[in-house]
């Protein structure tokens, strides 16, 4: 009795997914119609444990969304993990925009699901239906500030850090 009642409420596979994708800034605020687009131009994969997804310097080419799973993002220069992702996580963005080397290499820790939105796809999405494609970009522009913003935070703080083991080591 409690699969039947278990399997009922259940979400299949596109509910969930429609779920993920309402809950990434890209994406919030959408219609159900345009969220269908959206999930239209994923690519859905499956990594193992240690499987590297792109390596630091590689050519930028795509966001991904992990449905679940761990994915670690890796400074391949020093091996230090800069940050943990994981369900409901999203990173990459900025390869939508330009081609730029990646940063810093992802690498799944668990086995993980994830949905990649790749340049191509988005530039197509765009020319199909430029309204959602400005709102998307709008969007992007919004999380790449907030981003931009953090980050300028924590050189601030780096900074601030640094004058202070500096007089710490002159006194």
């Amino acid at each position: 009795m409690d699969s039947f009642w278990g399997n009922i409420f259940r979400q299949t596979d596109e509910e969930s997914v429609f779920t993920l994708l309402k809950d990434i800034p890209l994406f919030d605020g959408l219609s159900s119609g345009e969220l269908s687009d959206v999930k239209a131009t994923l690519h859905r994969r499956e990594y193992e444990p240690g499987e590297v997804l792109f390596h630091q310097g590689n050519p930028g080419v795509g966001m991904y969304i992990i449905q679940e799973g761990t994915i670690a993002i890796v400074d391949e220069s020093t091996g230090d993990t800069i940050v943990e992702l994981s369900d409901g996580d999203f990173f990459g963005e900025m390869a939508l925009l330009n081609e730029t080397p990646r940063s810093a290499t992802a690498e799944a820790h668990t086995k993980s699901v994830l949905y990649g939105l790749f340049r191509p796809d988005l530039l197509g999405l765009v020319d199909r239906d430029p309204a959602l494609g400005v709102k998307i970009l709008l969007r992007m522009s919004r999380v790449i500030s907030e981003r931009l913003v953090q980050t300028n935070e924590t050189v601030r703080e780096l900074r601030a850090r640094l004058h202070e083991l500096d007089a710490e080591v002159e006194a």
